[in-house]
């Protein structure tokens, strides 16, 4: 009875406790104090469920995670060549690497408060993630306490044996990668796994705090296996010439892929040392310090049974093809897309035509090329992904129709270049596909494709601007839509209703205008009246007040007027994509209108910098020692902007031989010029831009090395 007593004090004092350090970050007793308590408890009733028990228990699907530490995409690879540009070029010719392989299955971050599992969540954007905790926990070799106390995040996949999915899960699925996302995704037990049957292996570790004084990221995973943590294996390349090795190393996976005891579909390499990855950084997308190599593509046979065209969110229609079942890489495949009326034309392809399929790089499928007339044969011995047989007639062989009228509203098609547009903003297949990219892109919970329709079925919204005004009561007139979903829905939308001017210009979903352009463009007008304001003179024509100068500083006459020609001198930007910025936006120009009256725009942040070039601006030409692309990193990291075109506003002109017409034009203007040893003096005093040697030693100040990945 004492020990009875004893053992409802220890769990009620443990779950008080806890709620303090979790919820609400004000303990009232030290770390070890607690650990003691846990520990006599453990002695005492080693089953007791305080003990699996993590603070609050939300269930998974209902909860959305921000991630402190971003899990980002990673550069790619196919060939041998792609090996040695990462090693030569991207990481400047470092000299040991570390690879692990790139698991097939479902990206999961377990978060550790003191050394205890405190909530796992899944990639979900790489910003923002889905609280899969209780499902998480079933994982056998997730720890709910690491053998060392620490504030971190482990990245890894979680991954089901084939031996498993081929005992258990065969019938189910296709393949295990699906199987794990439901598991972890699952409500009530009602997945097509358990998440019992799944593994988990590290990648990565994030710390919340300072970070163990290591050199590099091998001994990191060292770390993880004694904290309690499986990491995925790895190996590590050391020499002068370590792609070599490494090119050697993808080739001996292909042979053994096949009868390894889990999916993969290639190799992650990572430069090794840390100091060295904090020095080359990010781009927009990826770490330069890491690359996926994906394995050859696989091929596969089919037949195209029919097409379907389809309008999108900017207008473009294009052709979807549907074709007989077959499994590519362990998907099965129906549709897939055949890009274009360009590519229809191309590939010579028609309607009873046996096809061949290819899957590069863990992509949507493609037909690669016709290999002539099907025959009924070829249609038989198929299955539906669900498992059921397939079967189908053979169509007729005829040739693949390309529509002069648009498929949603009927209304007239131009050709623009190899693709068919729709212009019509209105068409009710722009307006559907424009409103889910908004809400996808802004990562609004609860309004997918599905209530979309709904909405715009009974007329309850006609665009993007139309979610901000929906009412409880009009949300639960739908069909499935409860108090709870409608109080969901609107408490996404107020969510919504501040943002970044970068992320509002990327929702808008302009075509060929991602995230980071829009960012850009964003810092460039720097707010919606001055987007407006940019607008009006983007479409000045010669002659016009706001055109500017008719001809250049060599009598040339401009193409575009000033406006376009400000936003072309950014790095990465054209004529063309700054004629895209200027017509995409002028189409939204009346839904932009409408969506300032609900919104609070803020201006895009700036990194600022102050380094040594803080404020000037650089152009790089001719042929350097270096990459050029190293050449911009060490001036962007001393604070200095770099633009592709000779102006008045440039400061520095960095000349190579073979310089050319950016040379003459340069010295005409008078503009500074330096050549590669100029530069290097420059910068003699800005440390952080050398990549160090291995051997220099990692203290534990460095908590800047960035989070690598999707896996």
């Amino acid at each position: 009875m004492a020990d009875k007593g004893r053992i409802e004090e220890l769990s009620s004092a443990i779950r008080y406790h806890r709620q303090l350090y979790y919820n609400h970050s004000a303990p009232e007793i030290s770390d070890a104090e607690f650990d003691r308590l846990w520990d006599e408890l453990l002695n005492l009733d080693p089953d007791n469920p305080i003990l699996h028990e993590v603070g609050p228990e939300p269930l998974p699907g209902t909860v959305k995670v921000d991630h402190i530490f971003p899990m980002r995409s990673l550069d790619k690879g196919t060939t041998s060549e792609d090996i040695t540009h990462f090693v030569v070029q991207s990481t400047f010719g470092a000299k040991r690497y570390l690879a692990q392989p790139k698991l097939d299955g479902s990206a999961l971050s377990l978060e550790y408060v003191a050394g205890n599992l405190y909530r796992a969540a899944t990639r979900g954007s790489g910003e923002r993630g889905e609280d899969v905790t209780l499902n998480a926990k079933q994982v056998k070799n997730i720890p709910q306490r690491l053998n060392i106390p620490a504030d971190c995040h482990v990245r890894g996949e979680v991954i089901m044996p084939l031996a498993v999915f081929e005992a258990k899960y065969r019938d189910v699925s296709p393949n295990p990668r699906n199987l794990c996302s439901g598991a972890l995704r699952q409500k009530h037990g009602d997945g097509k796994a358990e998440a019992a049957d799944l593994v988990f292996w590290a990648y990565d570790v994030k710390f919340v705090n300072q970070p163990p004084a290591v050199e590099n990221d091998s001994e990191l995973l060292t770390w993880l296996q004694q904290a309690g943590i499986e990491p995925a294996p790895w190996e590590v390349f050391e020499s002068e010439q370590p792609h070599l090795a490494m090119i050697e190393h993808t080739q001996e996976w292909v042979k053994k892929r096949a009868a390894y005891e889990f999916e993969i579909d290639g190799i992650v390499f990572k430069l090794d040392n840390l100091r060295q990855r904090a020095n080359l950084g990010m781009t927009a997308h990826h770490p330069r310090w890491a690359l996926a190599w994906k394995f050859p593509p696989e091929e596969a046979t089919s037949v195209l049974l029919s097409v379907d065209w389809q309008t999108g969110r900017t207008g473009n229609v294009t052709p979807v093809a549907r074709i007989a079942p077959q499994s590519v890489g362990g998907v099965t495949v129906e549709n897939t897309t055949l890009h274009n009326p360009g590519e229809v034309t191309r590939l010579g392809v028609k309607i009873g035509d046996r096809i061949l399929i290819v899957r590069r790089g863990d992509v949507i499928p493609k037909i690669e090329q016709s290999l002539g007339r099907a025959e009924q044969r070829d249609l038989e011995n198929r299955r539906h992904a669900d498992g059921t047989p397939f079967v189908m007639e053979l169509p007729n062989h005829t040739a693949i129709k390309i529509p002069d009228i648009c498929p949603s509203c009927d209304g007239e098609l131009s050709i623009e270049g190899a693709f068919l547009k729709c212009y019509n903003m209105l068409c009710d297949a722009r307006t559907n596909r424009s409103i889910l990219y908004w809400c996808r892109a802004l990562e609004m919970d609860g309004i997918g494709e599905k209530l979309v329709e709904q909405l715009l079925d009974a007329g309850l919204i006609t665009s993007i601007a139309g979610l901000y005004n929906l009412t409880p009561a009009q949300i639960t007139s739908l069909e499935r839509m409860g108090d709870k979903s409608a109080e969901n829905v609107l408490s996404e939308l107020s969510r919504t209703k501040k943002m970044t001017l970068g992320k509002f210009i990327h929702a808008l979903g302009l075509s060929g205008i991602g995230p980071e352009l829009a960012s850009l463009f964003a810092s460039h007008v720097k707010s919606l009246e001055g987007m407006l304001q940019w607008l009006t003179a983007a479409h000045a024509a010669p002659g016009d007040a706001d055109y500017g100068p008719l001809v250049d500083s060599s009598s040339k006459p401009h193409k575009t007027n000033q406006a376009l020609r400000e936003l072309c001198q950014y790095d990465g930007i054209g004529e063309k994509v700054a004629i895209q910025v200027r017509d995409g936006l002028q189409l939204r120009r009346n839904l932009i209108n409408e969506l300032a009256n609900h919104l609070i725009l803020d201006v895009e942040p700036v990194l600022t910098s102050t380094g040594k070039f803080e404020g000037m601006t650089f152009c790089i030409t001719g042929t350097l020692s270096q990459p050029r692309k190293a050449i911009q990193l060490m001036v962007k990291a001393a604070g200095g902007k770099v633009v592709g075109t000779i102006s008045t506003k440039l400061d520095v002109l960095i000349a190579g031989e073979s310089a050319g017409s950016k040379l003459s034009k340069a010295e005409k203007l008078g503009i500074t010029i330096w050549n590669e040893d100029e530069l290097n003096h420059a910068l003699a005093n800005q440390d952080s831009v050398e990549l160090l040697s291995e051997s220099t030693p990692v203290s534990q100040e460095i908590d800047s090395q960035k989070s690598l990945l999707d896996f």
